[in-house]
């Protein structure tokens, strides 16, 4: 059974399992394990641990069969599909010396994946690397990627801090004087070449590395985590439980659907005659079932599931958007339908800044003395279906100045809907509503105040910048813009889902676009900086929507080595004055969904060094017909310019 409920949370997080010893018996560990022991799945080994192909040779039948498991019969397809995982045996090591080890490993390592992809198993767990070089086990593994069907490789990392001489591993693998397990993973995964069937679990044992080690994970396609009895402290009433830092990892796991697993023999004894005891010996009521020794391990577990925040009501609906790559949307292209209206008319928090903005410039603009003499000209330019009309006029209410307002709109589907909106409010003395780009139209008078809602997600990449100077003209020399500037800004991040969602499509045209994302598996790994700015009304002479900006950024010492797959971008805009909106994370707005972050991928990923500075450019390009950016990386190693002319990816003027 799950470990609990969480409003929401239907993520694979809550489902526990148990490492196990080998068992030719397999109903019988499914039945003591998950129909007593309330655990979800099995972490199993498939063959019997003294096998060895080497030892069969001699095998004077030559049957070709080996004797290394029981039937697929003994249970249902859907049985070994949903509730065991597949261990591959320990003894393997194809990186050793010894030849006739090495060639066992081989054998037995595509034997026994085989036989899971025979058993339709969801998982198989890979044993750790055992040195610093792995290059024959990952030439091994990625052979059988190759052909895989869809089930997935688990390799085992240990996390934990160890000696370089517990390990005999290289000095490229040290942080701190302390191996960096990170490492191993990485050498890896690179050797596999990124394949998207290769994950992570961590065995997580009683010591844990630094918190900006532990962050990096998070971006990294990690399963499973396999906790073990001994890391367990023990309360005061005698239970298992965890350190302060052990349950926030947990709680961390559980946020990024990334599954516990149970491992080892009990270190704790529960006190004779406790009510938990009693109460588990009620549940296991069929006669003579002793209560699973790792239970207690299970039910602390389980307290630290249900006892998170259940996830927001924001968050539940952002939740099937999570790490789903989206083209950014072509506004003066394209003309938006009902749906994407819908969707961005329910963020009242961006309204509500909106309103906010409105009633502190009119305040500004109109003195109280003045307040019956004077009406001012406020534009709404990209009115959409009225949202920001609305915003004006209520700013208008609520500071007692009078308003005319013209709504200026380029969709003619939104323009008919703005028209029912007026006549249905009765705004008809007060707006005026306007079909036609506000590029291209010829105002009848200047407007005191400009309003706008054209900014994308990196800022400028919906055109506001060059929308707003072709309404400019028609502000007052003293006018004001809402928003008044706003800046982009870019930080590095490991995200291994997203970079191999892009590479997925095989080709140069996706690895060089730019992704609207709601970001969650990925680990942001320095503070994010920014990178343009505009400002409006711009009154410069040489006015150039270009920009350049190059961008150095400083891994903190004890993340260790860290994989970018690319940048994270996001904006802040001031609306006037105080009144700001954003996206950027140290800033962010809260509780507003309008926009999710950009992603600008990396055709090569960079890895980082402790020390080693990552320097980025970035270029904001403009042309007579489509406006894009380029970037790439010049250090720690230089990567390919990206989006080169606007090749593969721009938006049209």
């Amino acid at each position: 059974m799950p470990l609990g409920e969480r409003l929401g949370d239907k993520s694979e997080s809550r489902y526990c399992g148990v490492e196990t010893e080998f068992d030719d018996d397999m109903p019988q560990l499914l039945s003591f394990n998950i129909s007593s022991g309330g655990f979800d799945f099995v972490v199993s080994p498939l063959m019997n641990p003294t096998y060895r192909p080497s030892l069969m040779e001699n095998d004077s039948k030559g049957s070709g069969v080996l004797p290394f498991a029981g039937s697929d019969l003994v249970l249902s397809p859907s049985q070994w599909s949903s509730h065991v995982v597949g261990k591959i045996s320990s003894w393997i090591d194809l990186d050793s010396e010894d030849e006739t080890l090495r060639m066992d490993s081989e054998i037995a390592l595509k034997q026994e994946i085989s036989w899971a992809s025979h058993l339709s198993l969801q998982a198989c767990l890979l044993p750790a690397p055992r040195g610093a070089s792995c290059a024959n086990y990952a030439r091994c593994v990625n052979q059988i990627l190759q052909g895989l069907n869809n089930m997935q490789l688990w390799l085992r990392i240990p996390l934990e801090k160890s000696d370089d001489d517990a390990v005999g591993g290289s000095s490229d693998h040290l942080v701190g004087g302390e191996i960096d397990s990170w490492e191993w993973w990485n050498s890896f995964r690179l050797l596999c070449e990124h394949h998207n069937q290769l994950s992570v679990v961590l065995d997580i044992l009683s010591s844990l590395p630094s918190a900006n080690s532990l962050g990096r994970w998070f971006g990294e396609s990690v399963r499973a985590a396999i906790i073990h009895t001994n890391s367990f402290l023990t309360n005061a009433r005698g239970y298992p439980c965890l350190s302060k830092r052990h349950q926030k990892l947990m709680t961390g796991f559980f946020n990024h659907s990334i599954q516990i697993v149970i491992s080892g023999k009990p270190a704790h004894s529960l006190p004779i005659g406790s009510s938990e005891l009693a109460a588990n010996d009620a549940d296991n009521h069929v006669e003579g079932m002793q209560r699973h020794p790792l239970r207690s391990y299970l039910d602390y577990v389980g307290y630290l599931y249900q006892r998170m925040d259940p996830l927001p009501e924001q968050e539940r609906f952002e939740l099937g958007y999570r790490d789903f790559l989206q083209s950014p949307l072509q506004p003066l292209m394209d003309n938006l339908e009902a749906q994407t209206y819908e969707t961005f008319e329910k963020d009242t928090v961006k309204y509500i800044q909106y309103q906010r903005a409105i009633c502190k410039a009119l305040l500004d603009r109109i003195p109280d003395e003045q307040v019956s003499t004077i009406t001012t000209v406020l534009m709404v330019v990209g009115a959409g279906r009225g949202p920001l009309v609305r915003a004006a006029l209520q700013a208008a209410e609520e500071t007692g100045r009078k308003l005319k307002v013209y709504a200026v709109e380029k969709n003619p589907n939104a323009v008919v809907t703005l028209h029912s909106l007026v006549k249905l409010e009765g705004w008809e003395n007060n707006v005026t509503i306007v079909s036609s780009d506000m590029r291209c139209w010829d105002a009848p008078e200047k407007a005191d105040i400009l309003v706008s809602e054209l900014l994308g997600s990196f800022g400028d990449n919906e055109l506001s910048p060059e929308c707003l100077d072709g309404a400019q003209r028609f502000l007052k020399l003293d006018g004001i813009s809402i928003p008044s500037s706003y800046t982009s800004f870019i930080q590095p991040v490991t995200a291994s889902k997203l970079y191999n969602d892009v590479k997925s499509h095989k080709d140069l045209l996706h690895f060089e676009t730019a992704y609207v994302v709601k970001l969650h598996n990925v680990a942001r790994l320095a503070p994010s900086q920014p990178v343009f700015t505009f400002t409006h009304p711009d009154n410069s002479k040489k006015k150039s929507n270009q920009r350049y900006k190059k961008l150095q950024f400083e891994i903190p010492s004890d993340t260790g080595s860290a994989m970018v797959h690319g940048f994270a971008g996001y904006f802040d805009a001031t609306l006037y004055k105080d009144v700001h909106l954003g996206i950027e994370p140290s800033m962010a707005t809260p509780n507003m969904f309008s926009w999710f972050a950009i992603f600008f991928p990396l055709r090569t990923p960079v890895c980082i060094r402790p020390g080693s500075p990552l320097e980025v450019h970035f270029w904001r390009c403009c042309g007579s017909t489509k406006v894009w950016y380029e970037w790439c990386v010049s250090s720690p190693s230089p990567s390919p310019l990206h989006n080169s002319n606007g090749r593969s990816y721009w938006v049209g003027l």
